[in-house]
Order: C-alpha cells, then structure tokens, then sequence
C-alpha cells in the first residue's frame, strides 16, 4: 500500500506509475480516523497536529483541546502570552547560515550561499524573524510548525508557507498494519496533507505534500503519538484555569463594591410580618441597585429594624491574592522554560532575583536549557526544504541576539584566554594559522607543527647566529 499511494500521489502531479486501486480522498476517508476516545480522553484525529489532552470534571469552564482553544487561553492569561511572546521574540532575532562538518582537515566556520535568501525572504516583504517567530507560536500553542516549499511558477519567485498546524496531517504508510501504520514497525512517513478550513471540517480539496516538500517542527514530541508535537500549554492548563479564575475573583470583587460578600437576615415587612416572595425580591432588587457595583463602593448600608448584615467569605487581603495569584505564575513560568525574573512576574521581581549574579544566571540558564536546543531543532527541520551545499549543515548565527551576549567583562576574559593560548601555540612551533584554528574550532587536531623548537624556532642541532656577536666574546 506504501508504494501504491506513493506513486498515486506522484501520478497525480505528472510521473510515475499508474496505480489504480484508490486514491487519496479514499485512502483519507477509510483510513484517517476522525476522531477517538482512549482512556476516557476524546481525540480530534490521531495524526493531526493539534493533539492535546482535554480535561474532565472540572468546574471551571474548559479549555478546549483545539488551537482555537489554546490561543483564547494564552490571550486571557497574561503569564502565558507574555512567555510565549518572550520565546518568539528571542528566537526570532536569530539568523541562518551554513556551518561546515566536523573535519580533521577543515576547522568549523559558517558561511553564506544564495541559497540562505529563501529563508531571509520567505515570501514577499517576508523576513527571517516573521518566519521563526510564527513557527514558534505554532509550535507553542499547538505543538507542532509546518511550513510547505513552493517551487517557483508562472512568474512568481519560489516561496515559503507557514500553514495552520490544525489544518495538517501526517500520513504514514505500512506494507503490514496500514491502518495504525505511524506505529508499525515498518512505517514511513508518505507526506502531508493540508486542507484549508481543517481537516474533515471544510469543502475544500484536500492538498498532499511529500516529505521533501515540507518541513515539519515538533520541539516537544508527545510521548503518546508518533511524529507529533506536544504543547508546553498542555500541562499547564490547570494553572491557565487557576490564572484566569484569580482574575475574574478580582474582577467580581471590585465589581460588587470592592467588599466581601455579605448575608443580611432578620428582614421583615412592617408590625413583624413575613415578606411576600414579590416583596422580598423587590427589596432585593432596591439593595442590589443602591450597593452593588463600583459605582456604589464603599456607600452607608442602612437595615431596618431587627434586619442583620454579616460578612461571610474573605477579602483579597486575607486570602493572601498576591501569593496565590503569584504561586501560579511561577508554575506556568516554569513550564514555558522562561526564567521568572526575565518574564517579569511577581514571584521574578522580589528577593535575590534580581541580582546582578542571579538575573545572569537565569539568562544563561534559558538560553543553555531552551534557546540553543530549539534553534538548533528548528534549523535542522528546515533543512529539507534549503538547498544544503555538501559537508556542511543549516546552522544558527546568535551574533545579533542580545539576550545571548556575554557580558563584557567576561567576553573580554574569554578573548585574553584564547590570545594566551594562540601565543603559546605559535612560540612552542606551531603554524600561526592552525593554532588560530585549533583554538577557534576548540580542537587540538588541526595544529601543524613547523619542526622548530624554541623561541628562536631553530631547526634541531643547529648552531646559533654569529652575526652581531663581538668577536671579543
């Protein structure tokens, strides 16, 4: 079957041979299963890219399990959106350039091609850092980036396309289990397809892509599902509830009065009588008119005879909203590997955070722990759809990131280290080239020995220089 679609596929666009036992849309119909349920949990599809795990029970209202769903939660939770805004932003000021492999010959350097201008210029007015922004913004939210090459056509220059990752599938094919075969022990990945307005949910055609046509960007795999990417929202998404529900706490405190709530009893109409059900919610309704909202704050209450006002609940002092509101930030903080005293939070702005040593540290720690491992997974997901020159890799430039910088003293620290060391190369006989090399390449492998010893870096056995001596001496 894997050989059947692929040449089906490639049928369809001009070439190869013609395979008549069905076709895409079918393949689509009778083997992408829509949707599922394991372990009491609904999936949407098991190979579309906006896997997640959605919640049950919960009294809050759900965040669903869709890339809709994701971004309306980042939106309303401040922490989130301001850690997902830090992640693009950082990545985004990189820059792509080749790095040649590892050689005894050849020390590592990076260099320039014509062929790095597809992704400078992605698409027309498109730069570098529009294009890993958005894939990192998919791949936050949803887990997974993809972006679709085309060739160039009818006048246009060729062009690259981040697509909606709920709009895509991987298809994968198996000679033996075809229907689970991104699983299977001889399973391939056949391609792509993508189809505007989603899968399963949009009249348009659906369009196939094969793997040399795409390139795919998974950072965090998701340990259930093959080949697909997890959001870091996932298991957060109670701290994402927790946020959102302090905030409306807040909202609703200050929206009736900024007061706790009261209970007021002993309400009785004149000489003593009971309250008709109309008469009470008549009076209930005066009261909440004349005392509830902003604009009534702080206003006298007044109670007739015998009525009784108690204070039931807490205000926002007394359940410490700070520390609770703050305790939450922290955990989403963690989960989105952007240190707390560079996002900005509460829990980041106190105590030692914000000393010179710490704030350095935690700089370092997001770009050791976060930022190098992603730029350089990114680059080499978008190595298909470049045209590699041989020997060498899509590799990152972190010349333009500031946040990556050294600090000066230390920069200048590590350039004294490295001026020693070529010194002490070259006056021990090494060639000036392969010590600049060897320290640069930080390999030893590629010094050259001149076959001079000493200062002098005179052949072996041979008699000093008389010239200038007196002859006297």
């Amino acid at each position: 079957m894997t050989v059947g679609l692929l040449d089906r596929i490639r049928t369809a666009r001009g070439g190869g041979v013609v395979e008549s036992r069905f076709g895409i849309d079918q393949w689509l119909n009778d083997y992408l299963i829509p949707s599922f349920s394991y372990n009491g949990v609904f999936y949407s599809s098991p190979y579309n890219a906006s896997l997640v795990t959605s919640l049950a029970g919960n009294k809050a209202s759900e965040i669903s399990n869709t890339l809709p769903g994701y971004s309306s939660a980042v939106r309303q939770t401040p922490p989130a959106f301001a850690a997902q805004m830090v992640r693009a932003m950082v990545l985004s000021q990189a820059r792509f350039r080749f790095r040649n492999l590892p050689s005894s010959k050849t020390p590592r350097r990076m260099f320039g091609t014509t062929a790095l201008g597809l992704l400078e210029r992605p698409w027309p007015n498109g730069t570098t850092g529009e294009l890993v922004s958005r894939c990192e913004w998919h791949a936050g939210l949803a887990g997974n980036a993809f972006v679709a090459y085309q060739a160039a056509r009818r006048g246009r220059a060729e062009r690259l396309r981040v697509l909606r990752p709920d709009w895509c599938a991987l298809v994968y094919g198996s000679d033996q289990e075809p229907e689970d075969a991104a699983y299977a022990l001889d399973g391939d990945l056949l391609g792509l397809v993508y189809q505007n307005g989603g899968i399963y949910q949009s009249s348009y055609r659906p369009q196939t892509l094969l793997p040399g046509e795409f390139a795919h960007w998974a950072p965090m795999p998701d340990p259930l599902h093959a080949g697909i990417g997890m959001s870091w929202l996932t298991p957060a998404l109670r701290d994402l509830q927790g946020d959102q529900l302090a905030t409306q706490h807040k909202i609703m405190f200050f929206e009736n009065g900024a007061t706790p709530s009261l209970v007021v009893n002993g309400i009785t109409g004149q000489n003593g009588q009971m309250l008709t059900g109309d008469q009470f919610n008549a009076l209930v309704d005066m009261m909440e008119g004349r005392h509830a909202g902003v604009a009534n704050a702080y206003r006298t209450l007044y109670l007739t005879a015998g009525a009784d006002a108690k204070v039931i609940g807490s205000d926002l002092k007394q359940i410490d909203f700070k520390a609770t509101q703050g305790a939450g930030e922290t955990r989403i903080a963690s989960l989105s590997r952007v240190p707390a005293p560079l996002l900005g939070i509460s829990e980041g702005l106190s105590g030692s955070s914000l000393n010179a040593g710490n704030f350095a540290m935690a700089r370092r720690m997001f770009a050791d722990t976060w930022v190098y491992p992603n730029l350089q997974d990114l680059a080499a997901s978008l190595a298909p759809i470049v045209k590699v020159p041989n020997d060498a890799e899509l590799w990152f430039d972190t010349a333009d990131m500031p946040i990556l910088r050294e600090d000066a003293k230390d920069a200048a620290e590590i350039e004294n280290v490295k001026a020693t060391t070529i010194t002490m190369y070259v006056r021990e006989g090494f060639t000036p080239e392969s010590a600049v090399a060897a320290v640069d390449g930080q390999d030893i492998k590629l010094l050259k020995h001149t076959g001079k010893v000493s200062v002098q870096l005179q052949e072996p056995g041979e008699a000093p220089p008389s010239e200038g001596v007196p002859s006297d001496v």
